[in-house]
């Protein structure tokens, strides 16, 4: 699966990553918390809740085409 990175920086006080994740795409993104993480080494250091200012680079996924299939004709 192919993904573009989007910066984002924290304006609120008290947020998450996982609560950034929520917001931005109102669904659970399952490995999007882990792969934050993964793209900006440190980040966990910063601890549970962002100071704000805090900026990081979140990998977006962007899901293939999907692929339409010809209907299957019984008869």
């Amino acid at each position: 699966m192919d993904q573009v990175i989007e910066t984002v920086t924290v304006e609120g006080d008290g947020l998450t990553v996982s609560v950034i994740v929520w917001r931005r795409f109102k669904r659970p993104m399952p490995g999007l918390v882990e792969a934050i993480y993964d793209q900006n080494l440190g980040l966990a250091d910063v601890g549970q809740t962002l100071p704000v200012g805090t900026s990081f680079e979140m990998p977006i996924p962007i899901p293939r085409e999907q692929q339409v299939l010809d209907p299957i004709r019984l008869w």
